[in-house]
């Protein structure tokens, strides 16, 4: 989401005669672009801000300024704690660019953290960031209703909102123009989109659908889904659609359904195997990944014990998974108590790690023998000789590069693999 947004702000600054440099000494304009999901993204965001603060006591008109969630979060305390950064700006706000960077040119500082009911930027053609010119993002919607109780996101991004359905078309057709060949829609809960008009409404599945029906040369990918709306409707258009990926990324944060109910996620350990076996039935070979919170407060050896044997019977292709990180202002942090110790929470991480590092090398196994249809993606890290490129289960595969060039579509039979990467020869 932080690149997509990103994307916007440097289409909104080119307008302004403004070009993007790769090296920071030559910049004029510098912007973090933060996350404030976890407490380790906020530090990381501190430590790169007094690289910045050295870079001006060298060039004193250089401006700086602070994007996105953790804007929105702290605000104007950001202003008041680091001095040297000139805006602070909200993820509603990128339209006032132009304006703020002209009021603090009399060394005022300035900030826009105003939350919108209707900004989707559905207008802006974004300026592609990517290297490789062939899979790219479309924010589709913006912001969260859900309210779960550890996360911040819905008061930092705001309500949700969908964007017209004939601009994201139109940004996948342009992005078929420039010879893109996947596109990931984008949005906090991606498949609660719901535009409407009038008597015409627009849902996930639809929306789906219609980008897909663009090119049948296009992949289509989203994320990050919340299980109460995969439907089995949904389900079904991915089953039943060739060039939407076979991939579902369907965080389920705890195994344990009392732990679920106090994270407030609206759905039980029993919801939540049903979705996934809806998706087993009709996708058979779907990659799947999750995301996985540990020692959140109050959780039990029980619970922990449950979000394992959760893991174990769903078998995930990959997971993100983290310790609990308490976040200001949520929920959680104003009524509930942090009380899973950190030792506790890193103990228990690992066993987590270990779980899904057997079941990403058990399936990644199971491949071997199978061929794929692979986007090639990119030169392989390791070798100048070799490639790399996605299966449309997200799973990469690194092959000998033969003719091969970024944006082939090309066969490949999977000979080997490790717990992250399978590696196969061109067929």
């Amino acid at each position: 989401m932080n690149v997509s947004d990103s994307e916007v702000v440097v289409s909104i600054l080119e307008k302004e005669g403004y070009s993007l440099t790769e090296n920071q000494s030559e910049a004029d304009l510098i912007f973090v672009n933060t996350c404030s999901i976890r407490d380790h993204a906020e530090k990381r965001v501190r430590n790169r801000m007094q690289e910045f603060k050295h870079l001006k006591t060298k060039k004193p008109n250089l401006k700086i300024g602070v994007l996105g969630c953790m804007a929105e979060r702290l605000k104007t305390t950001l202003l008041e704690e680091e001095k040297f950064v000139d805006m602070v700006v909200g993820p509603d706000a990128y339209r006032d660019l132009p304006n703020l960077i002209k009021e603090t040119e009399d060394g005022r500082q300035m900030a826009n953290v105003v939350l919108s009911l209707e900004e989707t930027y559905a207008d802006i053609t974004p300026v592609r960031l990517d290297k490789n010119g062939v899979s790219g993002f479309i924010s589709i919607m913006r912001g969260c209703d859900n309210y779960c109780s550890y996360c911040v996101v819905p008061y930092t991004r705001g309500h949700e909102r969908s964007r017209d359905p004939e601009s994201i078309l139109a940004e996948a057709q342009d992005m078929l123009d420039k010879g893109y060949k996947e596109v990931t829609l984008l949005g906090q809960n991606v498949n609660s989109f719901n535009w409407k008009d009038g008597g015409l409404k627009v849902g996930f599945s639809d929306l789906m659908k219609m980008v897909a029906a663009l090119s049948p040369d296009l992949r289509v990918r989203f994320a990050t889904s919340h299980p109460k709306d995969i439907s089995d409707e949904l389900i079904e258009t991915i089953a039943a659609t060739r060039n939407i990926c076979n991939s579902i990324h369907l965080p389920v944060q705890s195994g344990s359904t009392s732990c679920l109910k106090r994270m407030k996620r609206v759905y039980s350990r029993e919801w939540y195997l049903n979705r996934i076996s809806k998706i087993k039935e009709l996708i058979p070979d779907c990659g799947l990944s999750t995301d996985i919170i540990c020692g959140f407060s109050g959780e039990t050896d029980e619970e922990h014990q449950h979000t394992l044997s959760l893991m174990k019977e769903v078998s995930y292709d990959y997971a993100f998974m983290f310790k609990y990180s308490e976040r200001p202002d949520t929920f959680a942090a104003n009524k509930m108590p942090d009380d899973v110790p950190e030792d506790l929470k890193g103990a228990r991480l690992q066993e987590v790690i270990a779980v899904q590092q057997a079941s990403s090398l058990h399936n990644n196994k199971q491949d071997i023998g199978k061929v794929f249809e692979v986007l090639v993606e990119n030169v392989s890290k390791r070798s100048t000789e070799q490639m790399s490129g996605r299966t449309q289960q997200n799973k990469v595969m690194v092959f000998n590069r033969m003719e091969t060039k970024i944006g082939d579509y090309i066969m490949v039979k999977c000979t080997d693999c490790t717990a992250a990467t399978l590696l196969g020869e061109i067929v």
